[in-house]
């Protein structure tokens, strides 16, 4: 079949290396163009580009080894495209986008952890609290619940949070794992 003269594997060949290219060029200067979709949520410059791949490549490749016809082909194309646009976008995009968020804390999020002290912390005073967390080690100031000393290496529950100051009790690591067992 041609299309304005031109034979149909042609245009799905040259509509996939634009594309590409376009791709290509998304992903080094995507920021771009991602402040022009944050109007319009369901014009994703990904998933339109993917689209587009998709249909153009299986195109060509139906062309090449099938004896279907043409507008077969390209009702089989599009079906495909967006099969896998969908896939994409459920299993690939949405959860990286939800992953980038999930790498932040929250300080309320903090209540209930358990830490250790860095820097001792003294009575009526600031110390400091390391707590381990899935994007690393959190650092953040701390002082007693209970305004009583609690020296360096100890444990420490959070209780509290009040102005970006965790309030902390010591905690016996050893009891709680007796107690889970």
């Amino acid at each position: 079949m041609t299309l304005f003269g031109v034979d149909i594997q042609t245009i799905y060949l040259t509509t996939l290396i634009i594309s590409g290219c376009i791709t290509v060029l998304y992903i080094f200067f995507g920021d771009v163009l991602d402040a022009v979709g944050e109007g319009i949520a369901f014009l994703n410059p990904t998933l339109i580009l993917a689209f587009i791949v998709f249909l153009s490549s299986s195109g060509y490749i139906l062309e090449l080894v099938t004896p279907f016809s043409s507008l077969f082909i390209l009702f089989l194309s599009i079906s495909f495209a967006l099969i896998m646009d969908v896939l994409l976008n459920f299993f690939v995009l949405i959860p990286l986008s939800s992953a980038e968020e999930s790498l932040a804390y929250t300080e309320e999020s903090l209540k209930g952890r358990v830490g250790k002290i860095i820097i001792s912390i003294p009575i009526d005073g600031f110390g400091e609290i390391v707590i381990d967390s899935k994007s690393g080690m959190i650092s953040k100031p701390a002082a007693s619940y209970e305004n009583t000393p609690i020296s360096e290496g100890t444990d420490v529950l959070v209780l509290e949070i009040e102005q970006g100051v965790l309030y902390v009790i010591p905690y016996d690591l050893d009891s709680e794992m007796t107690i889970s067992n």
